[in-house]
């Protein structure tokens, strides 16, 4: 018996794990199946799990994509799937590989993958990141919803008036034909109607257009980097969720926000990037209670004490104020904020009580039942519409919900015009709102000191 328990114990130490699953959300899990999987003999990725986004699960990441060692590509599962499929296939590990989950959810997901047979791995940045060859100012956030792009946004005005070529490159959105995304490339509202892009991809990329920068996205980031390397004298990332860069950066900034304080800590790989920050900015200083700007503040010098920390504002405007007072408003929300994001209402509720409107209609009320399932899911979003929109069947059911309400108007703080995508009954006032410098140190100093360092910008 005992001779059989040391042939068992040699032959479990002789065995290499090889076998992997990948937890995701169509983002970072292919990204680290790129960087660190595609090309390794060693290692078999039996399957991604998806996560967070509708119309993801029952799909293939593609043999384009997946590379030679895969010609039938890589099955994409539900993450609900999880144990039986580390069962079945014999999963040796358990790759973790999407953002914005609580520290002890994540570790939830722990507990089920090892309990399946398999080991728990988290790949970090400096097995992930891609180099590039001009700089990078990376944009990253504690949470879903801080404010990475209007902070993205407002850095690019800044560099293109010192003379500065800028490539904006977004954390990836593929939630279509993968091998038609592989590379994205955008620089007209048009390019993005031939991307057949869903809402929560214009949300992103449309307020990039309009102030006049090209935005690549897409699903392989080593080709995406050299392209836009090719054009661009700086690269901004612009992040997705709370997630790390997928490329190196010379100067990364973190957003913290006040409004949710304690989560600076609370979350993965939010606390992650917090550490990693060169410089914090406190968002929505404008907004906040001065008690919750110091406790951030507080936070981020207890965890990261070499971070400079700037404040800064996002004023909120909307387009006919006049149009909302007195009136029945339908208030519709950036879908990631109020969903994953955890917040329960956002910057459309707030234009459209300072501008009196005379009620907010609780949209649960009207919701069909693709879209009752997102307030199921996210039971803390409040009275408020989540744009959502990942594929055409929902997107119909958005705009049902909205033509059901008893409404006179539609406030939508989405950044994407609604009104061009669906037909809608009712007008539709846009709440708009971008990142403003508060107090010193200043961001704009922070940057002019980087430039000078990197001999940019004159």
């Amino acid at each position: 018996m005992e001779s059989q328990k040391r042939s068992r114990s040699a032959s479990a130490k002789r065995r290499t794990p090889n076998r992997i699953v990948i937890m995701g959300a169509a983002g970072r899990d292919f990204h680290n199946f790129n960087q660190v999987y595609r090309h390794d003999p060693e290692v078999e990725v039996s399957a991604f799990t998806a996560a967070q986004i509708s119309g993801i699960a029952n799909r293939r990441y593609p043999p384009s994509l997946a590379g030679s060692l895969y010609p039938d590509g890589i099955p994409i599962v539900d993450e609900t799937e999880l144990e039986s499929l580390c069962r079945r296939e014999q999963i040796d590990r358990v790759v973790f590989a999407y953002s914005d989950l609580t520290h002890a959810e994540v570790m939830h997901l722990a507990s089920r993958a090892m309990v399946a047979g398999a080991d728990f791995l988290l790949l970090g940045p400096e097995r992930t990141m891609l180099p590039a060859q001009v700089p990078v100012i990376a944009v990253s956030a504690v949470r879903t919803g801080c404010g990475k792009s209007q902070t993205t946004r407002w850095l690019s005005k800044l560099l293109r008036q010192k003379g500065l070529r800028v490539a904006v490159i977004r954390h990836p959105m593929p939630y279509g034909d993968l091998e038609k995304q592989i590379v994205q490339r955008f620089a007209t509202k048009a390019d993005l109607d031939v991307a057949e892009c869903t809402i929560e991809e214009r949300e992103e990329y449309e307020p990039h257009l309009e102030v006049g920068n090209i935005v690549y996205a897409g699903v392989d980031y080593e080709l995406i980097v050299q392209k836009a390397e090719q054009e661009a004298d700086i690269i901004l990332w612009d992040g997705g969720n709370n997630d790390f860069p997928f490329i190196k950066p010379d100067l990364h900034l973190v957003l913290v926000d006040p409004l949710r304080p304690g989560d600076e800590t609370t979350h993965h790989p939010g606390e992650v990037v917090l550490r990693m920050a060169d410089i914090a900015i406190i968002a929505k200083v404008d907004s906040a209670a001065d008690a919750d700007v110091q406790r951030v503040s507080d936070t981020v010098k207890r965890v990261n004490p070499t971070a400079v920390i700037v404040r800064g504002a996002s004023p909120i405007q909307l387009d006919n104020p006049e149009a909302v007072r007195d009136r029945r408003v339908l208030v519709v929300e950036d879908g990631p904020t109020t969903t994953h994001g955890g917040m329960s209402y956002g910057a459309g509720y707030v234009a459209a009580t300072r501008a009196q409107a005379a009620a907010i209609v609780d949209p649960r009320a009207y919701a069909v039942p693709e879209i009752a399932e997102v307030y199921a899911r996210y039971p803390h979003i409040g009275s408020v519409l989540p744009a959502m929109g990942y594929f055409p069947a929902q997107l119909k059911a958005l705009e049902a919900t909205i033509n059901n309400a008893e409404a006179d108007v539609v406030v939508a703080a989405t950044p994407s015009n609604l009104s061009s995508l669906m037909k809608l009954n009712k007008p539709v006032i846009r709440a708009r709102y971008e990142f403003a410098e508060m107090g010193k140190p200043s961001l704009s100093d922070q940057i002019e000191q980087f430039l000078a360092q990197k001999n940019l910008g004159g």
